[in-house]
């Protein structure tokens, strides 16, 4: 299989994505395929990488992945395997034939269904969720009220939109707002961005004004949630029409939460704990809520579902969905996978398969007469 993996992309998680897909290219069996890099620059636009880059990153197994800025890529629609993929050398455009893509990119540009949906317009097979459910899961808000209407457990929240509160006396209506319902403190943050980007604590109104300006600048409708001292859980999901979920694990920050920093910058930032210390009860409880969340969104290739457990009444609610949750062979979701008895290489092949499959059925469809 001739595989194209993408990184990077214009996102805030642009060099989250460097990471997790040089990961994910070092464990692609080499024997079975074959691998081409293209890489997506912060303004968006896409270079093909030539065959040492592959080489470095395979060699430094703590390298990062880079993009030269040499040889452009233009994509177009209708092209498939063989014509979509373009790449420029010396005013001339080459073919690059790819079986599938697997794009490994966080965030804005890479899990909201924009690129999902530029790969069906180019009838090009792809890993991961499809168009839809990639966009409603990025929309936190959205992911709720769906979740809601099938009886499923969601932390509490307000949603509000940037128009409402551009105003002092739309932001003072809406701290008032917040502050009935929820008191302090609460958490802010952007409806439509990964990895706590733009996510902020707010113990005050001063805080809270900071705090929404703050997620503003991330996305025009944020979500205000209540504080809850609670405990962080998450689970790996994989499957098209069938659901697999595996043991999940707990996530322990040495931050007060969480946030971007923790994840990614602070290498002490938190531990985590695989299995979850959990009765075989709450562990079905979660592999289960976790399916049926999972399913309900129309998701498929892979998810991670994230979870709270409220401290003081041992309540389990849904948090939020990552349809490409970090990938190196430490991320949770890789180790969820690996802990159920899936190796990280053999996930990929899934994936791989279920991108494939999905593609082939999808393909099987009537779109004129």
């Amino acid at each position: 299989m001739k595989i194209t993996i993408l990184y990077g992309g214009k996102s805030g998680e642009h060099e989250v994505s460097l990471v997790s897909a040089a990961s994910v290219a070092r464990n692609i069996d080499l024997s079975k395929h074959t691998v081409d890099l293209i890489g997506i620059t912060k303004e968006g636009k896409w270079f093909y990488q030539d065959s040492s880059e592959l080489e470095r990153i395979k060699k430094d197994t703590n390298a990062s992945l880079q993009i030269k800025e040499k040889y452009p890529v233009v994509i177009v629609p209708g092209g498939s395997k063989q014509n979509a993929l373009k790449v420029e050398n010396n005013g001339k455009y080459i073919n690059l034939y790819t079986d599938i893509v697997f794009p490994v990119l966080h965030g804005t540009f890479g899990e909201d269904g924009t690129i999902q949906g530029l790969f069906e317009m180019a009838e090009l097979p792809y890993v991961g969720c499809g168009t839809m459910a990639s966009s409603l899961t990025m929309d936190k808000e959205k992911t709720k009220q769906i979740w809601e209407s099938a009886n499923l457990p969601v932390v509490p929240y307000i949603c509000a939109k940037k128009f409402e509160a551009e105003t002092e006396q739309g932001l003072s209506v809406l701290e008032e707002k917040s502050k009935n319902q929820f008191g302090y403190p609460v958490f802010i943050k952007p409806c439509c961005a990964g990895s706590s980007v733009g996510a902020s604590k707010a113990a005050n109104k001063e805080e809270f004004e900071k705090s929404v300006k703050e997620a503003f600048s991330w996305d025009d409708k944020i979500l205000i949630e209540p504080f809850i001292k609670a405990r962080e859980i998450e689970c790996s999901v994989i499957g098209n029409e069938k659901q697999i979920s595996f043991i999940p694990c707990e996530i322990l920050p040495t931050h007060e939460f969480y946030d971007y920093e923790a994840k990614y910058k602070d290498p002490d930032g938190a531990s985590f704990s695989i299995p979850a210390n959990l009765s075989e009860e709450q562990i079905a409880q979660v592999k289960s809520i976790a399916e049926k969340a999972y399913k309900v969104l129309d998701a498929s290739g892979l998810s991670r579902v994230d979870f709270f457990i409220d401290k003081d009444n041992g309540n389990l609610m849904l948090n939020e969905i990552n349809t490409m949750p970090g990938f190196t062979s430490i991320s949770m979701f890789p180790q969820m996978c690996n802990a159920g008895g899936l190796k990280y290489a053999d996930l990929i092949e899934e994936l791989l398969q279920l991108g494939t499959n999905r593609f082939e059925k999808k393909r099987e469809l009537l779109t004129s007469r």
